[in-house]
Formats: C-alpha cells, structure tokens, sequence
C-alpha cells in the first residue's frame, strides 16, 4: 500500500461520485465514513450491516464503489487485509480533509442551516 495507491483511488471517487459533496459538513462526513466502512467490510469478504435505511445506502454505494475499484484497480485484490483499510482510511482522510476540512464552501457549517 502506498500514498500513490491512496491517490489514484482518491482521483477516481472525485472524478465519479457525488456522494462526497452534500451540501452539510455533518452529512459529507456520514457519507464518507459510512462507504468507507462499508467498502473495508466488503473488501475484507464480510456483510456490511444493513439495519437502517442508511445502513442499505452505505452499502448499495460501497459496492458499486468495491466494484469498480476491482476492475480499474486490479492490485486491489493483491492487498492484505491490513493493508486494505489502512489504504481505505488513508483515503478517507484525504475525502474528509478536501471536501470538509479545507473547503471554501462557507454553507457547510452554517448555523441556520
């Protein structure tokens, strides 16, 4: 696992999923960890829980994200599982830090909001 690893899946989620812009710092960050975390159980071959209706949207888009990240990113399905979520979390944090963290979008801490 390497920065660069965390980088180009970082490029794809930007280039492709919208998920990561709502329009509230709280829900961009529920998203994030919530596909995030779905995407790490499913890498590592476990059932992601799908209790509450989020639950069932983490997952549907974690594994359209597992899906296409297996096909464009065949080394992947090359990592071992520590290595997985530590590329996972690597790019969470970068999601959080670009879309929350250092966002020039004012609106998303609003207070009446």
């Amino acid at each position: 696992m390497s920065e660069q690893q965390i980088e180009q899946l970082f490029d794809y989620v930007q280039k492709r999923y919208l998920w990561q812009f709502f329009s509230r710092a709280w829900d961009r960050q529920e998203n994030i960890d919530g596909i995030i975390d779905a995407a790490i159980d499913l890498l590592h071959g476990k059932h992601p829980k799908k209790h509450t209706p989020m639950d069932r949207l983490f997952y549907a888009d974690a594994k359209e994200m597992v899906k296409d990240f297996k096909e464009n990113f065949p080394w992947i399905d090359q990592l071992a599982p520590t290595e997985v979520s530590e590329l996972l979390h690597g790019l969470k944090n970068q999601l959080v830090d670009h879309t929350i963290s250092r966002s020039l979008n004012h609106e998303l801490n609003h207070t009446l909001y």
